[in-house]
């Protein structure tokens, strides 16, 4: 997409897009700081009627509207290899589910989040890998449940 950003014109109104901030900067162009990618964020959202899921430290979901959800699970060693992809994976069972992109989009990534925190406590965040968060997800699941 960021090499044929004509492409960006042809994504269905809804879709979820999920860039990590370098993906990101490729799509949206360079930025400074995190308050530039919010505010780009915000203008990719609202230009594509998409959801923009901001991967990062704190992860921004961000909907075409102009709203801005900053997600309060998660941690540092979630940046390895594989992560996003589960991330996708939750946030399209959701979908499959019915629920709408923006609950989806926040659920799943609320949820990757706890799972993600969940892994660190059992493994350390150092060597924290993809299918150590996929693992707690059942727990990730069921604790957000029983709340």
């Amino acid at each position: 997409m960021a090499e044929n950003r004509y492409i960006l014109s042809s994504i269905p109104k809804g879709s979820i897009l999920t860039p990590h901030p370098g993906e990101f900067d490729r799509l949206a162009g360079k930025c400074q700081d995190g308050y530039e990618r919010l505010v780009k964020a915000c203008e990719l959202a609202q230009n594509t009627r998409c959801y923009i899921v901001l991967k990062g430290a704190y992860t921004v979901v961000v909907t075409p509207q102009g709203k801005s959800y900053f997600n309060s699970t998660g941690n540092p060693g979630m940046a390895t290899a594989g992560s996003g992809d589960v991330l996708t994976g939750v946030i399209l069972s959701l979908l499959a589910q019915g629920y709408t992109s923006e609950d989806a989009a926040r659920l799943g990534v609320f949820v990757h989040g706890m799972a993600g925190d969940m892994a660190a406590e059992q493994q350390g965040m150092i060597a924290l890998t993809a299918g150590d968060i996929v693992s707690c997800l059942p727990a990730a699941w069921k604790a957000l449940t029983e709340k």
